[in-house]
C-alpha cells in the first residue's frame, strides 16, 4: 500500500484587476507557491511524485494550469 501524505500548503498571491501581478500567469504564481511549499516542507522537490492544485479562473491558461505550475516549479 502507498503512503500519501500532505507534507504542506501554500496559496498564490491574490491582486486586482490590471493590477501589479497582471503580468504574471497563474501557472507562475502556481510555481512560485510550489517552490515556497516545497522549502516549507524541508523535502526535495524530487522526492514528491504528485502535485495536487486548484485554478479557480482558468480561462485562457491553455490545458492544465496546475501542471503548468508544476514543470515551472
Amino acid at each position: 500500500m502507498t503512503e500519501i501524505v500532505i507534507v504542506n500548503g501554500a496559496r498564490t498571491a491574490m491582486g486586482g484587476f490590471q493590477g501589479s501581478l497582471a503580468s504574471v500567469t497563474a501557472p507562475e504564481l502556481g510555481a512560485v507557491t510550489i517552490k515556497e511549499a516545497v522549502a516549507r516542507s524541508g523535502l526535495q522537490a524530487n522526492d514528491i511524485e504528485e502535485v495536487i492544485m486548484g485554478c479557480v479562473l482558468p480561462a485562457g491558461l491553455k490545458q492544465g494550469p496546475a501542471r503548468q505550475a508544476m514543470r515551472q516549479a
